[in-house]
């Protein structure tokens, strides 16, 4: 309930709202994946500041960044300079992204296996989205397609830097895996294939077969989404 004065706009604290509507108690009955950024926000934070609630404060940070992959592109001094934000609450915030960042990358007991270009993207986007420079990083795989590897081969852009394929495949023929799926991110967020990241796959895919190295795909990543040049045949046929 929000109470508007003279422009002013006030929110009950958390502990004068209703048991189930705070955001602890809501993950705890609902489930994590119930819960909205802004109230998983909140319980990182878990206090407010002055007449503001820790669930205002977490809305009005994600409004300051537009979104989450904003928030965890600031730095510790860009968050501390929203109101109500301290080294403290900075550094707790950035903590907790980078667990969620990290999870998403590759760590050797996982050993994921990717039967699909939804596997391979997930193991990328949670990282290479955030990236405000174009990166190019391999999958290899082994002949069950389990990962062996994840190898940023350069960053760069594949329009203005000629992509080196003994350097793309050099980590291949060195972990001697069976095939390898190539991404690479797009800051801009679209991930829309340009006309030369068909010409890179085409070229990789050629490469790959007179090495006995299967190319399985090409991910192009974008701000929470990607596309898959072998999934729309192109540079693949």
């Amino acid at each position: 309930m929000e109470i508007v004065d003279q422009g002013v706009e006030y929110r009950p604290m958390i502990r004068d709202m209703a048991v189930h509507e705070r955001p602890r108690e809501r993950l705890m009955t609902a489930g994590s994946q119930a819960v909205s950024n802004s109230e998983l926000l909140a319980i990182v934070l878990r206090t407010g500041s002055g007449k503001e609630n820790v669930l205002r404060l977490a809305e009005r940070l994600l409004v300051s960044f537009r979104d989450l992959s904003g928030l965890a592109r600031a730095s510790l001094a860009e968050l501390q300079e929203v109101k109500g934000i301290g080294p403290a609450k900075a550094v707790e915030i950035k903590a907790a992204l980078e667990l969620g960042r990290r999870l998403m990358t590759l760590t050797p007991a996982d050993r994921p296996k990717v039967t699909s270009p939804g596997d391979g993207a997930n193991l990328l986007m949670g990282e290479m989205s955030l990236l405000e420079q174009e990166q190019l990083r391999v999958i290899l795989l082994d002949t069950r397609n389990t990962v062996l590897r994840i190898v940023t081969v350069y960053q760069g852009s594949l329009n203005s830097a000629p992509v080196r394929i003994a350097e793309l495949f050099k980590p291949a023929i060195k972990e001697n895996a069976a095939a390898l799926i190539m991404a690479h991110n797009h800051p801009s967020g679209d991930p829309a294939p340009s006309k030369e990241d068909v010409h890179v796959t085409r070229e990789v895919v050629r490469a790959g077969n007179l090495l006995g190295i299967q190319v399985l795909d090409h991910l192009v990543i974008g701000r929470g989404r990607f596309t898959s040049l072998k999934e729309k045949g192109l540079g693949f046929n």
